[in-house]
């Protein structure tokens, strides 16, 4: 009896310790991945704003551009824009209105049939004044990457004021200057009245940071290409 307990003591002592190595090199492998991902973080969230240096303007001090890029986020289940979408609009919409740009692109989702960023971006700006044949649909935005390189790639933009909200404004200049657009950007401030959701997406800008380097280092293509588009060069030689 005392050698069988002698003997599953020391079995247990084995386990025990092996749980334990296995639980240290966990909790390393974590400590040592939290560190990687924060530097790779705090990179590039540096190497986004000194892209954007400069370049980041109100409505009113914005210079001239061809277009305005508006960048596609949330349509509401009725179809019209959802707040941080329409006052990105609101936005582009001032920018028309004081000749700051000649032409409005707007980029974004339409993956699924029942689901169309572009067009609700085009209806609410037509129904507010902007001509139809002044507003570009892009409907394969998927992203802020896929947004850029398409509006340089299918659309030919050469330059453009980029649209959005001001946490999001320094990466999406800071991509399109990457992929070949002369990018000054405008960003939406209002917003900040949804304090809740203002401060998720603000923070979810630091892992977007990261994954807009990846990108730019990839340089992969977007998610559709396809054929050289005409509507920037129609809309831009109406008028």
């Amino acid at each position: 009896m005392g050698i069988r307990t002698c003997l599953l003591g020391r079995l247990r002592a084995v386990r025990e310790n092996g749980r334990g190595r296995w639980l240290r090199r966990a909790v390393l492998a974590g400590a040592v991945g939290a560190v990687v991902l924060a530097a790779a973080s705090w990179g590039s969230v540096s190497w986004i704003r000194s892209g954007a240096e400069g370049r980041m303007y109100t409505v009113q001090s914005v210079p001239e551009a061809p277009v305005a890029l508006v960048l596609g986020t949330r349509v509401q289940a009725d179809g019209t824009p959802a707040p941080f979408l329409a006052a990105r609009l609101e936005i582009a919409r001032e920018l028309y209105a004081a000749g700051k740009v000649q032409a409005i692109l707007v980029s974004g989702d339409n993956m699924r049939h029942e689901y169309n960023e572009p067009e609700a971006m085009q209806r609410w700006l037509v129904e507010r004044g902007v001509p139809t044949n002044k507003v570009v649909l892009d409907y394969a935005g998927f992203d802020t990457y896929d947004s850029c390189a398409r509006a340089k790639r299918i659309f030919g933009v050469e330059r453009a004021t980029v649209v959005t909200q001001q946490f999001h404004l320094a990466r999406a200049v800071t991509i399109c200057r990457h992929l070949g657009v002369d990018a000054i950007g405008v960003g939406d401030e209002t917003t900040r009245e949804y304090g809740r959701a203002w401060q998720i997406a603000s923070a979810r800008e630091y892992g977007a940071s990261v994954k807009a380097a990846l990108d730019v280092i990839s340089h992969r293509d977007p998610v559709h290409l396809g054929r050289r588009e005409t509507g920037i060069d129609d809309a831009l030689r109406n008028g």
